[in-house]
């Protein structure tokens, strides 16, 4: 059958225990271009199945539990972070610029001078002092100048509704990693081979090993585990003449995660990946070196995961 949309999952689901199932990659069965109808599309399908449909590879269902874990986390936080900025833009409409004096104003500081603000809309300079981390005692009168706004209720009442927001989504995000470590417990030895490797987490091995599972035979080489999730560069030719290098759409969350640890490894020191990092960034720009950076750390993922060996780093000289 092929991979549209979700439609798939009802029928696989209930089949996958009975019949050996072969979901096929739309991409991969195209037609050539002409008359297209569905039942065109189901008899091509039906010339194609004699070993001619090459398999998508879908996870077992532990797996794609915690896929729909991982993923829904991915867009509470994103969610999260949206209310955060709303809160910021309320603030600065109304002249109140905490954000310039606090890296973070959703911290423990942050927070209290939030909340004083959301109940009596001003703080004075003792209220200030009482609230902030003993680490911004030297920037006291900064935040207390930076509070001199107007906030009005109808501002104050925004700022309530995006805050009621994010600590409803703060719970819910806590459910669901309790949720995700309670998966990972029989996956503990794979999560701690993953972040022995610079840049990677607990968060996310587990949406490596959520993404791509446990059984590497599933992709005969490295280089298609890349192509896969979207990380190999891509290969237009014609008349000798390359005309574009771009990478094809792939896994985007797999992808996504796999830069995050890239960017985070880039700002580590003495670290081969880092080194490498920097040499390319100087040449080819950051974002290409990013990609590239994912792409030998996932090459690097699969022979951990597949050999059962943890990242050895190799000092630089």
């Amino acid at each position: 059958m092929e991979s549209t949309g979700i439609y798939w999952k009802p029928v696989y689901n209930i089949l996958e225990d009975f019949f050996d199932i072969t979901l096929a990659n739309a991409q991969r069965i195209k037609n050539v271009p002409g008359r297209k109808t569905d039942v065109s599309d189901a008899e091509w399908i039906a010339k194609l199945r004699h070993g001619l449909i090459e398999k998508s590879f879908v996870p077992p269902e532990d797996f794609r539990n915690l896929r729909d874990l991982t993923r829904l986390r991915k867009k509470w936080i994103g969610h999260m972070t949206s209310e955060k900025n709303r809160i910021q833009k309320v603030l600065e409409a109304s002249n109140i610029k905490l954000g310039t004096v606090i890296s973070d104003v959703f911290g423990v500081s942050g927070r209290k001078l939030l909340e004083k603000l959301m109940t009596e809309g001003y703080i004075d300079s003792e209220e200030v002092e009482q609230r902030i981390h003993g680490k911004m005692e030297h920037k006291r009168q900064l935040i207390t100048d930076s509070l001199f706004g107007t906030l009005n209720d109808h501002q104050i009442f925004l700022i309530k509704q995006s805050w009621m927001h994010i600590v409803n989504l703060e719970e819910l995000i806590a459910e669901i990693e309790k949720r995700i470590d309670d998966v990972l417990v029989k996956y503990q030895k794979e999560v701690n081979l993953l972040i022995t490797m610079p840049g990677i987490k607990k968060d996310t091995a587990a949406v490596i090993l959520a993404e791509i599972g446990l059984d590497m035979i599933q992709f005969p080489t490295s280089k298609h585990l890349t192509s896969w999730a979207g990380l190999s560069p891509g290969n237009h030719e014609s008349a000798g003449k390359r005309k574009t290098s771009r990478t094809m759409n792939g896994n985007p969350h797999i992808k996504s995660a796999l830069c995050e640890a890239a960017w985070a490894v880039s700002r580590s020191r003495n670290k081969r990946l880092s080194t490498k990092y920097w040499s390319l960034a100087a040449r080819r720009g950051k974002k290409k070196a990013l990609v590239a950076i994912a792409h030998r750390m996932l090459t690097i993922v699969n022979h951990m995961l597949l050999n059962k060996e943890p990242y050895n780093e190799t000092p630089v000289n």
